[in-house]
């Protein structure tokens, strides 16, 4: 009966994962060219900062609040349905905007965050009831492959579009991806509710435990809040990114490209899709290594992402910037696979939504004062805004290590 159970399990991981997979065609192909979009409406890198900041701070503040209706109210499949309708749909809408739209651009992508906010905490709570039973780090590792991969199609997808439309005009055939966008969305949609007819009760997975245990802030979790956060103001957004290539590669912005530079405004989605690629890899190793070694497999990823800012933003060479982004992309794998796996072991099954919550919460106050510190440091300092990004990671892997202590 056991082995049944954990055979339905997986089977949910992976309908879930392969739902994530269509999901993340849809918003991680349009991070792709973001960045460039909005900066051909005219934003400049404080305002792309900022925005990319306020979203996810909305993304991530929000969900304390949807991560505590969810545990109150046990509705973790409304919410869900919820969050991908908005979060999907945002997406395509970016196709409607005008050439000097960039105020409702920004606009969709807050809605696009909201619902984030919405279906998050009820889906990975959902989700976790499942990985209890087949390893956490193995399951949230497996979803995060097949969520990555999904991120690294979105923009080959693009990529594709863009080579066969061609032509001058840069902004509408960007509008165009936008609304091509909208097919996996609707599939996602789809999928989704396929998959609530498949698993109703998904909280059945997990045995109800003995006896009702209280959220409690343990110290070892607070010091674990702490370090994600500081990774999270150190973790440069790839906006940011995607807005220097295009000025310091591709002749985006007049001046500042490279003559026979081989990473062109064509291939912009193309290296989105390369560190979607290594994510997706890397958050399977580093979800298996977490079942093995616990928290260390975080501190490990860490060190190894915490760099990724000095290869893109001071080496003016394809080849660093090429490195650069496969540094970022570890970091992202690793971090989004072992996050979720570590909330799950630290928190109990009835308040675990509100443990979701409040890591996210904090990541998305972080994110938010960082990713608007560090588009303000590009326009005044390059140099500056690498050292405060690679500091606060490091500072996270100690702290990480405290947590670790703490919990021994």
């Amino acid at each position: 009966m056991k082995k049944k159970q954990i055979s339905e399990a997986m089977l949910f991981i992976i309908l879930f994962g392969i739902l994530s997979l269509f999901s993340d065609m849809t918003h991680e192909g349009a991070s792709s060219i973001r960045g460039a979009y909005l900066t051909l409406m005219g934003a400049s890198a404080g305002v792309i900062g900022f925005i990319s900041g306020l979203g996810e701070l909305v993304g991530y503040s929000l969900r304390y609040i949807f991560g505590f209706i969810a545990d109150k109210t046990k509705k973790y499949w409304p919410m869900t349905i919820i969050g991908y309708i908005l979060d999907v749909l945002a997406v395509p809408a970016l196709a409607l905007v005008g050439e000097r739209g960039w105020i409702w651009a920004c606009i969709l992508l807050v809605i696009q965050r909201t619902g984030k906010a919405i279906k998050k905490p009820a889906k990975d709570t959902i989700m976790s009831f499942a990985a209890s039973q087949t390893g956490v780090g193995k399951s949230f590792g497996l979803q995060e492959l097949l969520d990555q991969i999904g991120a690294f199609l979105g923009p080959l997808l693009l990529y594709f579009v863009m080579l066969c439309k061609g032509g001058d005009d840069l902004f509408h055939t960007y509008a165009f991806c936008f609304g091509i966008l909208a097919i996996p969305g609707f599939i996602t949609i789809l999928l989704l509710l396929y998959t609530r007819k498949r698993f109703p009760n998904p909280e059945n997975f997990e045995p109800e435990p003995k006896e009702y245990v209280p959220f409690r802030l343990k110290k070892n979790f607070v010091l674990y809040i702490a370090g994600i956060s500081l990774f999270a103001f150190g973790f440069i957004d790839y906006s940011l990114i995607i807005m220097h290539v295009s000025r310091a590669y591709t002749g985006l912005s007049a001046g500042l490209a490279e003559t026979g530079s081989i990473v062109t405004t064509g291939n912009l989605p193309l290296l989105y899709a390369g560190a979607m690629l290594v994510d997706a890899l890397s958050a399977l190793f580093f979800g298996y290594l977490y079942d093995r070694i616990g928290i260390k497999s975080l501190m490990i990823s860490t060190v190894l992402s915490s760099f990724f800012a000095v290869f893109v933003f001071t080496m003016h060479s394809e080849w660093a910037l090429l490195a650069g982004i496969a540094l970022w992309g570890i970091g992202m794998g690793a971090e989004e696979s072992i996050l979720k796996a570590v909330v799950t072991s630290i928190v109990p099954k009835n308040s675990r939504a509100t443990g979701y919550g409040i890591f996210e919460l904090s990541f998305g106050i972080f994110w938010f004062l960082g990713s608007w510190l560090m588009g303000v440091l590009y326009d005044y300092n390059i140099t500056s805004m690498v050292i405060v990004s690679v500091a606060a990671q490091l500072i996270a892997v100690v702290l990480f290590y405290l947590s670790k202590k703490c919990e021994a």
